[in-house]
């Protein structure tokens, strides 16, 4: 059980239904705990399902290079046999597919284009390198889309103030595994990564860029009112520390992809105080 939990990686799979709530009650306000609490609630643990046997997916197919670079995962380590991995991951991704049903066709659409796409990263896309960061920057910010897609009715606005959120997230995110990326270079042989196309250097601008555009595009929801401007004095800090992480990712990756993910903390806790206000 310990190692399914490891596996697993509950922060994580907690973070996923977090970003999906916290969509709802940007694009919906009061409605998330109201007429639209129940789809929000089996939505968030889809999400959370799909989150764990994505992480599941990963680490099977990442446990050679894992040996190298994570050797206290459950799978290199031994705490888990592979057919114990495989099994929780299928079941992980058919609960998602499950709890979707029971919101909309949306949902379902969105986690089966989902998993096709986590399945064609982990077989092909990973190893290929920038097309691989890409995939995973669009099902980090799908989160706040599937937010957005269990509260959609003829009114579109809703999944319009998702979609921005989800173009916010894509970008730091795209930043984080880049510099993940040159952070691993030494473990990733099998793999043709952009720092090892380009160079460690070349991938920490790409990163920069990318981290840096999260931060020009944060007062996007204020400027077209979507968040309150309490917003904007709340995700500052998220924005001073993706400032931060673009200015050290290649010089110290470990540092920028670590303070990276403590920012998107803070930037969810700024969505979550605009969408309360």
């Amino acid at each position: 059980m310990g190692g399914l939990l490891q596996l697993a990686r509950p922060v994580n799979c907690v973070m996923s239904a977090v970003g999906v709530i916290i969509g709802g009650v940007v694009a919906v306000g009061a409605g998330a705990w109201g007429e639209y609490a129940r789809p929000l609630a089996f939505a968030a643990f889809a999400a959370l399902a799909f989150t764990a046997g994505g992480n599941a997916l990963n680490d099977l197919y990442d446990r050679e290079t894992d040996r190298v670079n994570h050797p206290d995962r459950p799978l290199p380590s031994g705490a888990l046999s592979v057919g114990a991995a495989r099994a929780f991951a299928a079941s992980a991704f058919a609960i998602a597919t499950g709890l979707a049903v029971f919101v909309n066709v949306y949902c379902v659409a969105i986690v089966a284009l989902n998993v096709t796409l986590m399945l064609a990263y982990e077989a092909r896309l990973k190893a290929v390198g920038a097309p691989g960061n890409i995939v995973i920057a669009y099902l980090v910010g799908s989160l706040f889309l599937f937010a957005g897609a269990t509260v959609l009715s003829t009114d579109l606005d809703p999944l319009l103030r998702a979609t921005v959120l989800a173009i916010l997230a894509s970008c730091t995110t795209l930043g984080r595994e880049i510099t993940k990326d040159i952070e691993d270079m030494a473990g990733d042989v099998d793999r043709k990564t952009l720092p090892q196309r380009v160079g460690a250097k070349a991938a920490g601008g790409v990163a920069a860029a990318a981290l840096g555009a999260g931060v020009v595009l944060s007062v996007v929801p204020w400027l077209y009112g979507i968040l309150p401007l309490a917003y904007l004095a709340v995700v500052l800090p998220a924005d001073i520390m993706f400032i931060y992480a673009a200015l050290v990712s290649a010089a110290n990756p470990a540092r920028s992809q670590r303070v990276t993910k403590y920012a998107m903390v803070v930037a969810l806790v700024a969505f979550l105080a605009g969408g309360l206000l």
